[in-house]
């Protein structure tokens, strides 16, 4: 047998680093995570390197800025001819499959992976009318109890991966397995099993904003209150969203409960890396925003946790400031593999073994965003305590320190004491950076997405078997719930 581990990643969709139990939240029940936590190491700081899904998923896999590989939106899509993580894990040795969601464009719906054991998502959400999982207030407002194709999808993908399980289990052994499961929960639309919902609505709480908060805002964050209209949502809909919200998070929980069952059912329950984090947060009501595409903390942050029992600590949390980009060096790591080359990402084996201790880490990460619903596109710097917002077109930057500031209320930009690090910090930004290259060249993706689209669909009467997308049953929408 291999001694080198298996690796089981979960990756779910918009997941806020601030609603889990062993991240401080006393509402959110999500034992199975926090009994991850507890058995590993979990990064209290970490960022996504994009807080949009398609972007930050292909920067995750290949360990590299937006502007390096040229995916800054939706839009975008990866080239076949840029290495992957999933590439090297299969050139170290091992077996790669992915079970769900991933978010590719494209023909290429592999990048590295050799099996595809149930296909993307393709909702139909449709069949909820009103309902929309895009960026607009009506997507707030219209939430509260039942289910939908989402929640019926995520089921499916954990059927599939404990049965992929049990089946490996049954073979001899062969080369070590990386397997990526995708879910698409807590992603909105805020709608969620009704015990749930019923659950949260009478515990979660309501944000407010302070007084003078909006006369404060820096003008691209009021552009983007005004373009998706939150500040048109009223206490009530707040509650029902974000009980809503809470309750998608717990039937995640519950489905990775699983999927941890089946697995220490295996002869892999003591050789197995187990990582969990989210392609990016959500705002669910802080700041009284929603959704993702901003650079405070509840949608550039993300939970990431490493378990390992017997190998790594268990019960450590590390507040290093740390990006979604360190998980494929730090897997190919602890593999044994050859590290990445050209990557902006570094190994966390130090954080995870050991005392815990990485006295040369850098503590300086990025985040860039291509920009959404007539937003500018924008690039965020965190160095140590310090965060700077930098959007193209605007003459100042947002600044906070994260030590004295979590909220994210008290914006230093135009404090003249500051001007030494806030300087320092948008050259880093603009270093092989530039808004205006994004501008160009993403409004010339609109006709080739169009192109995409159209692809997929007449496509998928001629996939390989099983197909590289899920379509949803009739009947999985049910709004409210019976």
């Amino acid at each position: 047998m291999s001694t080198q581990p298996n690796i089981l990643l979960i990756l779910s969709d918009q997941h806020s680093p601030h609603v889990l139990g062993c991240a401080g939240d006393s509402v959110v029940r999500t034992p199975v995570l926090d009994g991850l936590a507890e058995r590993g190491v979990r990064f209290s700081d970490t960022s996504c390197a994009n807080p949009l899904c398609v972007p930050s998923r292909m920067k995750f896999l290949t360990s590299r800025h937006s502007s390096d590989i040229r995916v800054w939106t939706n839009s975008c899509r990866l080239r076949s001819d840029i290495a992957t993580f999933v590439h090297h894990l299969v050139n170290a040795g091992y077996s790669t499959t992915l079970c769900g969601r991933m978010h590719f464009n494209g023909p290429d719906q592999r990048h590295g992976f050799e099996r595809r054991i149930i296909g993307d998502v393709h909702a139909k959400l449709e069949h909820i009318p009103g309902v929309t999982a895009g960026q607009r207030a009506d997507g707030v407002k219209f939430a509260g109890p039942g289910r939908t194709a989402y929640d019926r999808y995520d089921e499916e993908v954990t059927k599939v991966c404990c049965e992929h399980l049990a089946s490996l289990d049954k073979q001899p052994p062969n080369r070590p397995f990386f397997m990526t499961v995708g879910y698409v929960l807590p992603h909105c639309p805020f709608i969620a099993r009704k015990e749930l919902f019923d659950e949260y609505y009478e515990t979660v709480d309501v944000p407010k904003l302070p007084e003078g908060y909006h006369d404060r805002l820096h003008p691209f964050m009021k552009g983007w209150r005004e373009h998706r209209e939150v500040d048109s949502i009223t206490d009530e809909e707040v509650r029902i969203a974000r009980a809503a919200y809470y309750g998608l998070v717990t039937t995640m929980d519950e489905f990775i409960g699983q999927i941890m069952d089946t697995l220490a059912g295996t002869q892999f329950a003591d050789n197995t890396v187990v990582v969990y984090a989210s392609d990016h947060g959500e705002m669910a009501g802080e700041h009284r925003m929603w959704w993702k595409s901003s650079f405070y903390q509840g949608s550039v942050g993300v939970p990431m946790i490493f378990s390992w029992p017997g190998h790594i600590a268990e019960g450590r949390t590390s507040d290093a400031v740390t990006n979604l980009l360190d998980i494929g060096p730090t897997l190919l790591d602890l593999a044994g593999g050859e590290p990445m080359p050209l990557v902006r990402g570094n190994s966390l084996r130090g954080f995870l073994e050991g005392d815990g201790r990485v006295p040369d880490w850098p503590d300086v990460t990025y985040s860039e965003y291509g920009g959404l619903q007539g937003d500018a596109p924008g690039r965020m710097v965190r160095k140590g305590k310090w965060k700077l917002n930098h959007y193209h077109g605007h003459g100042h930057q947002q600044l906070f320190n994260r030590d004295d500031d979590p909220g994210e209320w008290n914006d230093l930009g135009q404090n003249g004491d500051y001007l030494v690090i806030r300087d320092e910090l948008l050259a880093l930004a603009n270093d092989g950076w530039s808004g205006e290259t994004i501008l160009e060249a993403t409004a010339r993706l609109v006709e080739d997405r169009k192109a995409i689209q159209t692809f997929n669909q007449i496509s998928q009467s001629s996939q390989a078997d099983p197909p590289d997308r899920w379509t949803a049953p009739d009947g999985c929408n049910v709004f409210p719930e019976e």
